[in-house]
C-alpha cells in the first residue's frame, strides 16, 4: 500500500508541475480538504471540494506561470504522508520566490483526502 501511495504522490506532483488540473484532481477524493500555506486562519486558508481546490491551483498557475514544486522526498506512514519540496516561481509583482516547504497528506483508500501545506516565509529574491 505504501508503494502505491508514493506512486500517487509522484503522479500528483508531476501533474502540479505540468499545471494539469485534471491530473491533480484525479489524485484527490471528491471531498478533498486543502489547507493552503497562507490565509487568514491559523491553518492558512481551508479550501474544500474538488471544484474549489481546482480553482485554487488554477489561480496559482495563472498568477505564477513558471511555478514548480521540486520534490526532495516522499515519506508514507500508513494513511498519512509527508512530501518535502522546494517551491520556485516568479511572483506576480516581480521578484523570485524560492522557499522550502512540505505537505502533510491524508489518504482514504487509493485517493488523497487532505493536503496541508507549510512553506518557509522569505523575502522575494531578485530575478536573475
Amino acid at each position: 500500500m505504501e508503494k502505491d501511495r508514493v506512486s500517487l504522490l509522484e503522479t500528483l506532483f508531476a501533474a502540479f508541475n505540468r499545471h494539469d488540473a485534471d491530473g491533480v484532481m484525479a489524485c484527490f477524493a471528491p471531498d478533498i480538504v486543502f489547507d493552503a500555506a497562507t490565509g487568514p486562519e491559523a491553518l492558512g486558508k481551508r479550501i474544500t471540494g474538488q471544484d474549489d481546490v481546482r480553482a485554487a491551483f488554477v489561480g496559482t498557475w495563472t498568477s505564477m506561470p513558471d511555478v514548480q514544486w521540486h520534490v526532495r522526498r516522499h515519506a508514507v506512514f500508513g494513511d498519512r504522508a509527508v512530501t518535502e519540496w522546494l517551491f520556485t516561481a516568479t511572483a506576480p509583482q516581480g521578484g523570485r520566490i524560492e522557499v522550502e516547504g512540505l505537505d502533510l497528506f491524508g489518504f482514504e483508500g487509493a485517493l488523497i483526502v487532505s493536503k496541508s501545506a507549510f512553506r518557509k516565509d522569505r523575502p522575494l529574491q531578485p530575478v536573475a
